[in-house]
């Protein structure tokens, strides 16, 4: 029998749908599967997570106000029937469905230059371009390597891996570490190569996403990219192109059209808001005739927090921590008075986190600013 309670606060603002985790130790652990029930005698799924000797349980908070304490008591039981975040692995891609709803698919073939997640549905239906992997009449048609949401970068040892077009670099896809299901998130972790055109090996990449039970409504993954300079110095040199969290919106949501780009200072679209540094950005606009939107939120933690953003009307969104030269430029030219670039030395490791979220509604009705501060700032939490 477990005695495991955790109180959770919120001391300085209300949240809803709220992952949280806390430690735990391994003989405090109930057996699996776990429950939570809180002071209300609501019961919530648990998910409980092992990395190396720690042990942590995850739950999603429903909701609690600004001031408010809530207990939750950790038991063996079986979870409510919320559905499960489901990774179901294909050849070569891993389809994501949070309980019966469609929510992503990441693809990883050979014959793609780098891997990306399309679509990224939300409540009225994709909120990212369909080109070009599918052929969707009115969409446009330009920029082939804007797939989805992807990582890429410019300049990499003088290597272009962002492009599609001539002699361009990949990420090419080495194996599966985890897929896992669960009743809280969903995990994927994959390994990946950093090649030149020629084939060479530049670095390598573990790539990590998390898929959130959380509704349609407001629906969140959260992505960690770690590059490895396994092979020797690896050098991001300064270019606009690149972005290691970027996202090509549904041509309905473009700014050049109905819809809006804005960033946490709010900046309104590219005129405002390229090059300029934030936390994070939103995109939203009509898909099938209702509001939705994307965000992308750039982690405390991350090399040049706050970043700066490479944004254009047409619906591009990417987090650039680098391209400095062209971002405080006054002309199309790169400034030399700036240097972004950044070298990792041989085994050095540089991390980037963010949080992707698919939302109903515009940058305010969403409140992006305040799902922010769920990614950043969750609720206290004391055992």
């Amino acid at each position: 029998m477990s005695n495991l309670t955790f109180n959770v606060s919120a001391e300085t603002r209300s949240y809803q749908n709220c992952p949280v985790s806390a430690n735990v130790a391994v003989d405090s652990l109930p057996d699996e599967p776990v429950v939570l029930t809180d002071n209300a005698g609501t019961v919530l799924p648990g998910q409980v997570e092992r990395t190396g000797g720690d042990v942590r349980i995850h739950w999603i908070i429903p909701s609690i106000a600004q001031g408010e304490t809530q207990s939750y008591a950790v038991s063996n039981g079986s979870p409510p029937d919320a559905g499960i975040v489901g990774l179901t692995h294909e050849d070569e891609s891993v389809n994501v469905a949070v309980g019966n709803d469609a929510f992503t698919t990441y693809f990883f073939g050979s014959e793609f230059a780098r891997p990306y997640l399309h679509p990224l549905i939300g409540p009225s239906g994709s909120v990212t371009r369909h080109y070009p992997m599918e052929d969707v009449p009115g969409e446009k048609q330009d920029h082939v390597h804007h797939r989805g949401c992807w990582a890429a970068w410019g300049d990499v040892n003088g290597a272009d891996n962002w492009i599609e077009e001539g002699d361009y670099a990949r990420t090419v896809h080495r194996g599966i570490e985890v897929i896992e299901s669960g009743s809280v998130f969903g995990r994927l972790r994959t390994l990946n190569d950093w090649v030149t055109a020629d084939g060479t090996k530049l670095m390598e990449e573990i790539r990590e996403y998390r898929f959130y039970n959380q509704p349609a409504s407001c629906r969140a993954l959260d992505m960690v990219v770690e590059f490895v300079a396994s092979e020797g110095p690896v050098r991001f040199g300064d270019t606009k192109e690149g972005g290691i969290c970027s996202v090509r919106v549904a041509t309905s949501m473009d700014a050049t059209d109905a819809g809006t780009f804005e960033n946490a200072y709010g900046a309104i679209n590219e005129d405002e808001g390229w090059g300029k540094r934030a936390p994070w950005c939103d995109y939203h606009g009509p898909v099938n005739n209702t509001i939705a939107g994307i965000a992308v939120m750039d982690h405390p933690g991350n090399y040049c927090y706050p970043t700066y953003w490479h944004v254009r009307n047409y619906g591009l969104m990417t987090a650039n921590p680098f391209g400095l030269s062209y971002f405080h430029s006054a002309t199309p030219d790169p400034d030399p008075d700036f240097d972004g670039s950044h070298t990792l030395q041989k085994d050095e490791v540089l991390k980037f986190r963010y949080r992707v979220l698919v939302h109903a509604g515009d940058t305010r009705s969403a409140d992006v600013a305040g799902q922010y501060h769920h990614y950043i700032n969750p609720p206290v939490i004391e055992a």
